[in-house]
């Protein structure tokens, strides 16, 4: 007759419980089989900020660099530049007063020693 254990499996009178033993593979040896995907790999995010902006804005305060700032509507600003922040220039003129120009309001700006070499026509700078 068959008896019932506590597992509630079935078993016969002639068969016994035999001693099993759990076979678990060698971790190393599954890690050189199967590498996983390395996060060296991956691209790094670049940063938000370069700081390009603030070098240069230094480099030039440093040297008081004769600089043309030409605004969104046209006009020329000639002078250099005392200081800035995150929304504006201080540009210091000779024979005029001073200016404090929003960033958003100014095209681009170039040395006033690129001006007489020529390069405005191409549009390079």
């Amino acid at each position: 007759m068959a008896n019932r254990n506590t597992g509630g499996a079935f078993r016969g009178e002639e068969d016994t419980p035999a001693n099993r033993k759990l076979i678990r593979p060698n971790l190393s040896e599954m890690a050189d089989r199967y590498p996983t995907r390395s996060f060296a790999q991956r691209k790094q995010v670049p940063p938000e900020q370069t700081n390009a902006e603030s070098y240069y804005y230094l480099k030039q305060m440093g040297a008081k660099t004769p600089m043309i700032l030409v605004l969104t509507d046209g006009e020329k600003v000639h002078g250099w530049i005392e200081w800035y922040d995150k929304a504006c220039l201080k540009v210091n003129r000779e024979g005029a007063p001073n200016l404090l120009i929003p960033k958003a309001s100014i095209k681009y700006m170039y040395k006033a020693s690129e001006e007489s070499g020529g390069s405005e026509a191409d549009g390079n700078r």
